[in-house]
């Protein structure tokens, strides 16, 4: 009356070692421990400014966020833009200036 075990195991298990071989995991943010980090390293790479990313993540933790989205924005509309980095620096400038100037009011 006992049941043959091999018809229920005719399935081997794979080893985990194989299982972990299929995925690719992406470090490139293993040395980023804070949100404004992330958002700066971001920002640096989609404007093609990865060399400038100190000056983003600096930008990224004093400036305003919606500053900074705005100018992103700004820039992202801008097809032909020969240096997005300087484009965007221009626009953070112009829009500091606005926001200073309304604060004043």
């Amino acid at each position: 009356m006992q049941k043959s075990v091999s018809s229920t195991k005719s399935k081997s298990l794979t080893p985990v070692g194989d299982i972990l071989k299929k995925y690719k995991f992406d470090d490139k943010d293993k040395y980023i421990s804070r949100e404004f980090q992330k958002y700066a390293y971001d920002l640096a790479e989609e404007l093609g400014d990865l060399s400038h990313k100190s000056l983003y993540m600096k930008l990224a933790k004093e400036t305003s966020r919606i500053l900074l989205e705005k100018a992103r924005t700004f820039v992202k509309d801008a097809e032909n833009a020969r240096s997005k980095g300087r484009l965007f620096m221009w626009k953070l400038k112009q829009l500091k200036k606005e926001a200073k100037s309304e604060n004043t009011k």
